[in-house]
């Protein structure tokens, strides 16, 4: 199976030079892996205290991160390594103060990982959530270099409780430890024989809850709400955009409404600017306008989402209508409620706080009318869904410290 393991990884470094000549992300996926060798030389890590986080994109290092600075927190000696598989992650992160050396994770074939290791010199390793990579894994091993995946969840259709998953279940084996977000993955995890297991929830739920008590007063958007209600559209596609454009294109009160897109293009802008039959402002072009004028906020920029939830009274939640959702939790955090797309049973915390009655996944358009109706016209119900969803992320809180102690840090 390895042997076909690496024919694969070749196809796959092949088929990703031949895409980058067509796209531009997969393009800084390429370029951003030249030179990561002379950065670790460059560094010098060889005798330093080097812990080693791996994220595969930008969702698993805000997952991440509370460990990060946590550890950084109880010794300052500690020197952080931080990789990203994604462009999505490390062209957003690449100056994060909180790591020493910042750098794309090379491809797993066995060269580059034994070289990669040998030059970073690790004295431990988190991979957060997923992100299992055979040649990594197998090199930390064989270097006995105490290795950890954390805020992980697995399912019962994933390839390591297939019949055919016993090669993908040796990797689970040089983990250390594995912490797990609920019982099932713990279960799961117990029938293959993978017992060094702990449930621990998600460190999201303490980045968030930091989050809210660190969120940023926002001028704009203060001096845009103007004193009214405001529902915030998070991570927004152009599927989540055409039912809530739809909603409020017939919605006459005057409440403020913020649009915040998962991606930052011009034709998606446009379209919004378009669809909606009230004043639209960006937030790039809000200093030269009476901001109080207008109806809708588009934020074209990365980076600030986290604290402009602050200042809704509820918010939907993009991604539903297409792979996942996106982060329920920096909404909830505030104590709104939060709506979605159909697409979120994969994702815990959503499925809990639907449960519990601080969020409301939605199918359509009516689907959608009537959650929205009910929370502008129901004060108390939009309150007890509020503080619903501020308790679900206070009690989630934890994962951290116990990570940590348990790995001895």
């Amino acid at each position: 199976m390895t042997f076909f393991y690496h024919i694969f990884l070749a196809l796959f470094y092949f088929g990703t030079c031949v895409a980058s000549l067509f796209d531009e992300k997969i393009r800084k996926f390429l370029i951003g892996r030249k030179g990561i060798f002379g950065t670790l030389k460059k560094a010098d890590l060889k005798n330093k205290n080097v812990i080693w986080f791996h994220a595969a994109s930008l969702g698993e290092f805000e997952q991440g991160r509370p460990v990060i600075e946590e550890i950084k927190r109880r010794d300052k000696n500690v020197t952080i390594l931080l990789t990203f598989f994604s462009p999505s992650g490390y062209e957003i992160r690449k100056n994060y103060a909180g790591a020493d050396v910042v750098v794309y994770l090379p491809f797993d074939f066995t060269w580059m990982a034994r070289k990669f290791v040998r030059l970073a010199n690790p004295k431990a390793v988190f991979f957060i959530k997923y992100e299992f990579w055979h040649n990594y894994l197998n090199q930390l091993h064989q270097k006995n270099i105490p290795t950890y995946c954390f805020s992980s969840i697995f399912r019962p259709q994933q390839v390591f409780f297939k019949w055919y998953g016993g090669w993908y279940r040796s990797m689970l084996k040089y983990f250390n430890h594995i912490f797990v977000q609920n019982q099932q993955s713990k279960e799961l995890l117990a029938s293959i024989g993978i017992t060094n297991t702990s449930i621990c929830s998600d460190t999201r739920f303490d980045r968030v809850y930091e989050l809210a008590s660190q969120a940023k007063q926002l001028p704009v958007i203060e001096k845009f709400i103007n004193g009214h209600k405001a529902f915030i559209a998070g991570s927004s596609w152009p599927a989540d955009e055409k039912l809530i454009i739809q909603y409020f294109n017939a919605y006459p009160n005057p409440v403020k409404l913020i649009f915040a897109p998962h991606e930052i293009k011009e034709d998606g802008i446009n379209s919004i600017v378009s669809s909606i039959n009230k004043k639209v402002i960006r937030y790039s072009q809000a200093e030269k306008v009476n901001l109080s004028e207008y109806d809708v906020l588009i934020i074209d920029n990365v980076g600030m989402l986290s604290s402009v939830y602050r200042y809704g009274y509820a918010a939907y939640i993009g991604g539903g209508f297409g792979k996942g959702i996106h982060n329920i939790l920096e909404a909830a955090t505030f104590g709104i409620p939060v709506v979605f797309g159909p697409n979120y049973k994969k994702f815990r915390e959503a499925v809990e706080l639907a449960e519990k009655g601080g969020a409301f996944p939605i199918a359509n358009i009516n689907e959608l009318t009537k959650i929205l109706d009910k929370i502008h016209t129901d004060k108390v119900f939009l309150e007890k869904a509020g503080t619903i969803s501020r308790d679900y992320v206070a009690d989630g809180r934890g994962a951290t410290g116990l990570i940590l102690d348990k790995t001895g840090f």
